[in-house]
């Protein structure tokens, strides 16, 4: 293990125990703990000690601090911790130790007291830290060209910049990273001018690509409306990382100059290269944007114009109306269809007004687009809208049906009944019924809704008929669930099938009972079986109460006609364990078919539930004819550990010809005589036989006592 390793490992114990006292100093005044903070640098103190005291000593250190901290700068194992303080410790006389150490430090941690110089960016030490962007080695002079560009200033930035051109090639990047660094400084200063003289100097250098696009980037932000010359040279370059960066620094640049200049490459530009340059004007916040999208769209090349029209949706408002409905309208129809979408998806209000003054005199294609848009913006327009569905044209009675199922209302349903019931075309058929379906789900009132769809059930043809109750299905509430139900009493086996179908996956609890009237009543194997499967699925999956719960698998139990339906009610019994639910299980043990798997069920159950269950268990299992058992408890101990009593005795006492065993207390520990494990989770651990056949078992505190068969 390396110092530094063991260092951090020794670090973690000092922590844990190593420190005597440190928890006193943690909660002490400031000042007095740094005081003995302090004392334990100037110790014998392991490493380790001292590595966590530096790291406190950046919490609560000043400058008192720094005399105990210097000679840490030369210990290799201790030379970064001490740093961790020095470099947050508010006072000059940790600069001055960090300059002092960059004389005297040899090896790795002087790279690391360059570093701490920068962090601190501390002025005085430039002249120093120039010297060593000349020293023969490259991580050390590169170090030192980092650390001159966080100090920033005239002279870190007048270093940097003589040793550019003569840098060594392996520190040259990091020369120009700390030029970047003091332009940015300026920058954000305000002096662009000294700033853009950096970058200009650093973008020329043979320095590597990513710098000069770092220095192309400042120049540009630097020189403002002036560096316009500069984006249009990237964005019309070949080289694709100079066009890209282009358009990333025309995202950190305001005003419509800079719109223009993106507009301005357009026409020279491939169609890959116009789709990214419309990318980058639609999130501007120009009044330019939206007319340059506008007259893409119109009369750019075809794949560019469905960017165009696509991104209008971001940058348009109304006034982009016209022209998009106008596409909507052409021939194109991949185009027609990202107009539509385009208008769909505008946020401004008077979209929805200008689509209603319109559909009323709009004729042909246009008819059925402002149709199409009514629907999909909600539009308040149903009266347009049902006129439409009456049209001679197909495609726009199609469009409006669609529409009117995201629109019509209650009062206006039947229309929607209607096309679907009896459609004036058989055409139409499919579409109707997909919007009654649309509007139907949408009606605040759905026992209203539901009595509309009921009343036109009977003169339904057979098809439609099975897709009504699918969409009263989806409605769901009172009156779609009594329809639904009376129609899986229906003699017609497609009525049956569909209506035994819904009701087995209704989502809510109330088609509890029309399931088991069904699971009772239906005289087909088939339809019961799918009742019952549907009844026991709300026992299983709905938040039902305990006793609910309960008596609803003892209807299933009783209208279940085979064993295979009355293994499901033992599977929804295993779920919810109880003592009512054991009490079932017990019961169902009677039945020779199922006493196997309920008394596996039992054996699942009883551990799962409190003890103060055992006299009703010991009811059900005698009433379930259960024939009575040699039980021999061999040992029995008691508690958590090795903190345990021997209860043997206390068990045989009360062990009888059932596998379970009934304690005056439901309380272990008040049976037992007293906790042997005070605060700790205790459990009774059992041996025994039944029948001969030796077991174990580990119950837990409190719980109930059933031994299952070995």
């Amino acid at each position: 293990m390396n110092g530094r390793i063991r260092c951090v490992v020794l670090s973690v114990v000092a922590w844990a125990g190593l420190m005597p006292g440190m928890s006193r100093l943690l909660a002490a005044d400031p000042a007095a703990e740094e005081q003995q903070l302090i004392g334990v640098l100037q110790s014998d103190a392991p490493p380790a000690e001292k590595a966590i005291t530096c790291k406190r000593l950046a919490v609560v250190g000043s400058g008192r601090s720094v005399p105990a901290l210097r000679p840490l700068l030369e210990i290799e194992e201790l030379s970064s911790w001490a740093r961790i303080a020095l470099e947050v410790i508010p006072d000059p006389a940790a600069d001055a130790a960090l300059r002092d150490a960059l004389r005297t430090v040899k090896g790795r941690p002087v790279i690391g007291v360059i570093n701490s110089l920068g962090v601190r960016r501390d002025r005085q030490a430039v002249e120093a830290l120039a010297a060593r962007l000349n020293d023969p080695e490259p991580q050390l002079a590169s170090a030192a060209a980092l650390a001159l560009g966080k100090i920033g200033g005239e002279a870190a930035t007048a270093a940097l910049l003589a040793a550019l051109p003569s840098a060594p090639p392996d520190v040259r990047s990091a020369v120009a990273e700390g030029c970047v660094l003091c332009a940015e400084q300026l920058l954000a200063a305000g002096k662009a001018p000294e700033a853009a003289t950096i970058y200009d100097q650093v973008r020329t250098a043979d320095v590597p690509r990513q710098r000069q696009r770092e220095a192309t980037r400042g120049l540009l932000l630097a020189r403002g409306p002036e560096g316009l010359p500069l984006l249009a040279e990237l964005l019309s370059s070949p080289d694709r990382d100079l066009f890209r960066l282009g358009l990333q620094s025309s995202e950190e640049l305001s005003g419509e100059e800079v719109t223009r200049a993106l507009l301005g490459q357009l026409d020279k530009a491939t169609s890959e290269r116009q789709s990214l340059l419309l990318a980058a004007v639609a999130v501007r916040d120009d009044d330019a944007v939206l007319p340059a999208l506008l007259h893409v769209a119109q009369t750019g090349r075809p794949p560019v114009r469905a960017t165009a029209v696509e991104l209008l949706q971001h940058a348009a408002n109304a006034t982009a109306v016209p022209a998009l409905l106008e596409i909507a309208a052409g021939d194109d129809a991949q185009l027609a269809a990202t107009a539509t979408a385009t208008i769909a998806n505008i946020s401004d209000k008077q979209v929805d007004q200008q689509i209603q003054a319109r559909l009323p005199n709009a004729t042909g294609k246009l008819r059925r687009v402002l149709v199409e848009l009514a629907g999909l913006r909600r539009v308040d327009a149903v009266g347009l809208l049902i006129t439409a569905a009456q049209d001679e044209d197909a495609e726009l009675r199609r469009a409006a049906l669609t529409a009117l199922g995201e629109t019509v209302g209650l009062d206006r349903l039947e229309v929607l009944i209607a096309s679907a019931v009896t459609p004036r075309d058989a055409r139409d058929q499919e579409v109707a019924i997909k919007a009654l379906h649309t509007a139907a789900v949408r009606m605040p009132d759905r026992d209203a809704c539901a009595r509309q769809l009921a009343a036109v059930l009977p003169r339904a043809a057979r098809g439609t008929q099975e897709q009504l109750l699918t969409i009263l299905a989806a409605v769901g509430g009172t009156e779609a669930l009594r329809t639904v139900g009376a129609a899986a009493a229906d003699k017609h086996p497609q009525l049956q099938e569909t209506a035994s179908r819904l009701l087995g996956e209704w989502m809510t609890a109330d088609a509890a009972p029309v399931l088991l009237e069904l699971a009772k009543t239906s005289s087909e194997a088939k339809y019961q079986v799918r009742a019952l499967r549907g009844y026991l699925r709300i026992v299983r999956q709905f938040d039902l109460p305990l006793a609910e719960r309960t008596a609803m698998c003892r209807a299933a139990l009783a209208a279940a006609r085979r064993d295979d339906e009355r293994l499901l009610v033992l599977d929804v019994v295993k779920r919810y364990p109880s003592a009512e639910t054991l009490a079932l299980a017990a019961e169902m043990s009677a039945t020779p078919s199922l006493k196997a798997p309920a008394l596996a069920a039992l054996t699942e159950i009883a551990p799962k539930t409190p003890g103060d269950a055992a006299a009703q268990l010991a009811d059900a299992l005698k009433r379930s004819g259960l024939p009575p058992v040699k039980l021999e408890i061999v040992e029995a101990r008691y508690g958590a550990e090795s903190h345990t009593i021997d209860v043997t005795e206390q068990l045989r006492k009360h062990a009888g010809q059932l596998p379970l065993v009934i304690l005056p207390s439901a309380r272990f520990n008040d049976h037992f005589g007293g906790d042997p494990a005070p605060g700790q989770p205790k459990k009774l651990s059992v041996r025994y036989k039944l029948d001969g056949q030796a077991g174990s078992v580990d119950i837990a505190e409190d719980g109930l006592i059933f031994l299952p068969r070995p």
